[in-house]
């Protein structure tokens, strides 16, 4: 079951983290603030730890994101997504 959550506050936080316009926190692109709310490069506030996995209903718990980006993370952690990951070495592969 869901927690109760304050309309009240949601709108709160949801003007705190666009006051600064940060890129998506999902993809890390740039958020157009200005699109109507159901187009798929629209500003939304994602929970960074899903209510459903426990994470609290606050503002240090939240991060602007792109909809398709929220949509397509749905209610995973970092753990639960497959990612891309990036390896850094000194090897000069060309030589």
């Amino acid at each position: 079951m869901s927690a109760a959550r304050n309309t009240t506050t949601r709108d709160r936080h949801r003007a705190y983290l666009a006051r600064g316009r940060p890129p998506c926190g999902i993809c890390g692109q740039d958020i157009d603030y200005g699109l109507p709310h159901l187009d798929p490069d629209a500003y939304v506030v994602d929970h960074i730890v899903p209510l459903s996995k426990g994470g609290p209903d606050e503002v240090s718990n939240k991060q602007a994101a792109h909809r398709s980006c929220n949509r397509a993370k749905s209610d995973k952690l970092d753990d639960d997504r497959a990612t891309v990951r990036r390896f850094v070495t000194d090897r000069d592969w060309w030589s």
